[in-house]
């Protein structure tokens, strides 16, 4: 069941460490499966690349439950005469994160570390100290002294990289991973599925690793074509939202959400009246923690690209409390995962084939 939670897996570890950027997420979408090829009666992946596992593929409703498997990272756009590499942002990066960072560049010959250099403080002017850093001031050494020497080693443009830093162990249980963000929304509809698997339902459960969530704005990413393909009744997403017990952070504008606080409920025009109340009841006869969040507008999550695809999907949106994201450290509890997951399972398994989700 779930010894991964209080002490996480190896699969766990191995899906947070593996580089899986927005459009080069081969990686990390192989752990996925293979971990679902484990238990799940099918698995299978699509040309955009998300990856599904279902139980009991013939039974009704269908539940998609999706959680996006790409992470932020970059992408070689230049390599000058002295074989330095310049690059841009693949989804949205601080830039004062970046600098010093190690870098891990996914090359078709094999990975390469680079580091991100910036001209020392010692040699910037008084202004250009107050100066705020931009991706484009910046470069990456990989230790070559020329573009020929660059390219023999495997670069070329268009190379993928990712943050070179892997999951770390906190104090208590939590974890911190450039990659939380969100690898473990995959992970938790993985193991729902698993107790899911474990139970009887009348319910055909699908989960999904979708792809290109954090570029996916304009197109919908995976999420909206693998919605499109799996024609579900209704769709549960799990992402991650701020942490708020943290300095400097507005409750008033983002809600009262804590590492260990359970899972955060989103209320708003992409998530479904119904499902969200299913979802807090489950939670209640579970005791379950919990907290809500309100979504007013777009959720920016996999959500917004599911709830109105085809005739309109029933959605809802679990998230994970996550401190400083979008960065080589994000961190989270890993009772927030153990929660969601069971949350989700619980949801599932108290539909039935006759599950009305018009609102009245």
């Amino acid at each position: 069941m779930f010894e991964s939670m209080d002490n996480p897996t190896h699969f766990l570890e191995k899906l947070l460490d593996a580089p899986g950027p927005s459009g080069f997420e081969r990686r990390a979408a192989e752990v996925w499966r293979k971990e679902a090829e484990t238990f799940a009666d099918s698995v299978g992946t699509d040309v955009a690349g998300n990856t599904s596992a279902k139980i009991n593929p013939d039974g009704s409703p269908c539940v998609m439950m999706a959680g996006h498997i790409d992470e932020i990272g970059f992408q070689v756009t230049h390599m000058d005469k002295q074989g330095f590499l310049y690059f841009a942002g693949v989804g949205g990066w601080d830039p004062q994160v970046v600098v010093g960072q190690r870098v891990r560049i996914l090359t078709s010959q094999g990975d390469l570390i680079g580091v991100v250099g910036k001209k020392a403080i010692h040699l910037q002017k008084p202004e250009q100290r107050k100066k705020v850093s931009q991706l484009s001031d910046l470069w990456i050494d990989i230790g070559v002294t020329s573009r020929e020497e660059a390219q023999d080693s495997g670069v070329r443009v268009g190379d993928p990289m990712v943050v070179d830093c892997s999951m770390v162990r906190m104090k208590g249980d939590r974890i911190s991973s450039r990659a939380i963000d969100d690898r473990v929304g995959a992970y938790v509809v993985l193991e729902a599925l698993r107790l899911i698997g474990d139970a009887t339902t009348d319910s055909c459960a699908v989960a999904v690793a979708t792809v290109q969530e954090e570029i996916g704005g304009g197109s919908g990413g995976g999420a909206r074509t693998s919605s499109f393909a799996l024609r579900p009744d209704v769709a549960l997403v799990v992402d991650v939202t701020f942490s708020t017990d943290v300095p400097d952070i507005s409750k008033k504008e983002l809600g009262d959400h804590s590492l260990g606080g359970g899972p955060v409920l989103s209320r708003g025009s992409a998530v479904h009246p119904v499902v969200f109340e299913r979802l807090a009841a489950a939670a209640e006869s579970e005791d379950i923690p919990y907290t809500i969040q309100a979504a007013p507008r777009a959720t920016r999550t996999d959500a917004d690209s599911i709830y109105m695809n085809r005739a309109g999907v029933p959605t809802g949106l679990i998230s994970i409390p996550n401190r400083y994201m979008h960065s080589p450290n994000e961190m989270i509890s890993l009772a927030d995962l153990t929660n969601a997951a069971r949350l989700i399972a619980a949801f599932v398994l108290g539909l039935g084939k006759d599950t009305d989700f018009t609102p009245l």
